[in-house]
């Protein structure tokens, strides 16, 4: 059976490579994700999916039909990218697909089209093996950069429920290097405002600055910093200040509203209480001691809009989640791979991903693609096509693994 799996794999490519390229060469930033989920869509009818459609916020589903006496698996990807940059700092066009080296170079290479390749390639390569007992369900989603699971949300919570989509496993695209990842911690976005009162800049006295309020809330925060927990396999919880703004923020005037944004990764165990409790402590602490000082906090939430029009106010918040490497699930995916020739390891991402949403469900997730992690977001973004190979294997094994062949 594995066999077959790789040399129907290897016969598809070409065919593949080129779908990649296609991909790449097509941009698709956050909210811009049409074109590509046209081709993904044509390319899965191409491969004689058996059902192949998008939900009103964009993302694009393809499934392979199983006879119903197995398990089903979901495959995911993203179809949206950071911004190339400066194109001075590329050494090959960003939207080139140029072929070098034994890469594909090129914006989103590595984050996430290869990966996006290997798993609607699989489907194909299951489709010609034979029956499935389960589903083999493929999705891409919209505006996964923008970190609030945007399109994963409609995806779970509307798309799957109308459409009576039900999957027991589900498989990320993120860079894993052919190993399988086992989860990564989860992430928080926290919102302090201080608040003051605007004077001429020649009167400061008449004025309370509020970025001067934020001095000693700052040097707050970096005390928890020092102190938050670790985790065996994840790594350590992280409190890290990436923004801060001022307004009215004009020349000869007091800033009567200085915010910061503060990315907290967590791990699991930890609450968003846990996150907000010792903020809000310094914040109540520091009132007690000064009568002009106020803050206020909050989780920050945001307004996307995808490329359908579909609008949706979310909060930016990810849950963390690990999967033992003993769980069955895990078993049966290292057995299918060793079965197609790989020898994978066992690893976690350092950011996060749309599988947090999933595993919030209670639906159990791994990580699998040919990505290497390094490459995310560079001026260097590539995926290895000798991986993007293994990896269409790779998914079809484990799919057919999991989810039973009725043929052989």
């Amino acid at each position: 059976m594995y066999d077959k799996i790789v040399k129907i794999s290897n016969a598809m490519a070409d065919d593949a490579i080129l779908f990649a390229q296609k991909l790449i060469q097509t941009p698709s930033l956050s909210g811009e994700e049409k074109k590509v989920a046209d081709l993904c869509i044509a390319e899965m009818m191409k491969l004689d999916y058996d059902d192949v459609f998008s939900d009103q916020a964009g993302n694009v589903i393809g499934i392979i039909k199983g006879s119903g006496a197995g398990k089903n698996i979901m495959f995911n990807s993203h179809m949206d990218h950071v911004d190339p940059g400066e194109r001075k700092n590329w050494e090959y066009e960003p939207y080139g697909a140029a072929i070098s080296g034994g890469y594909i170079h090129g914006r989103a290479a590595c984050d996430d089209k290869g990966g996006m390749v290997s798993q609607i390639y699989a489907g194909a390569v299951l489709k010609k093996f034979g029956a499935l007992k389960g589903d083999f369900i493929f999705s891409a989603v919209v505006q996964e950069e923008t970190t609030e699971m945007f399109g994963m949300r409609y995806l779970c919570d509307r798309t799957c429920p109308e459409k009576g989509i039900q999957f027991d496993l589900m498989v990320s695209s993120e860079a894993t290097n052919l190993n399988i990842y086992l989860g990564h911690r989860g992430r928080v976005e926290v919102e302090v405002m201080t608040l003051g009162q605007t004077s001429h800049a020649s009167t400061p006295e008449r004025g309370i600055n509020a970025v001067y309020k934020m001095v000693p809330l700052i040097a707050g925060i970096q005390e928890i910093a020092a102190q938050l927990p670790s985790h065996r396999f994840l790594g350590k919880s992280t409190l890290v200040l990436t923004n801060i703004t001022c307004s009215p923020g004009r020349l000869s005037i007091l800033p009567d509203i200085c915010t910061i944004s503060l990315d907290r990764r967590l791990i699991p165990g930890e609450t968003i209480e846990q996150v907000m409790e010792p903020l809000k402590k310094i914040i109540t602490q520091l009132s007690e001691t000064d009568p002009k000082f106020k803050a206020v906090i909050r989780i920050k939430k945001v307004k996307e809009t995808s490329y359908t029009g579909y609008s949706e106010e979310v909060e930016k918040y990810m849950d963390p989640w690990l999967i033992d490497q003993n769980h069955e699930y895990i078993q049966s995916a290292v057995q299918s791979l060793r079965a197609v020739g790989q020898n994978p390891g066992f690893g976690k991402w350092d950011f996060a991903t749309d599988a947090s949403y999933v595993t919030r469900k209670g639906i159990p997730a791994i990580g699998y693609s040919p990505m290497e992690e390094q490459y995310a977001h560079t001026p260097f973004d590539r995926v290895k096509i000798e991986n993007i190979t293994k990896a269409i294997a790779g998914n079809a094994a484990i799919a057919a693994g999991f989810c039973g062949l009725s043929k052989s």
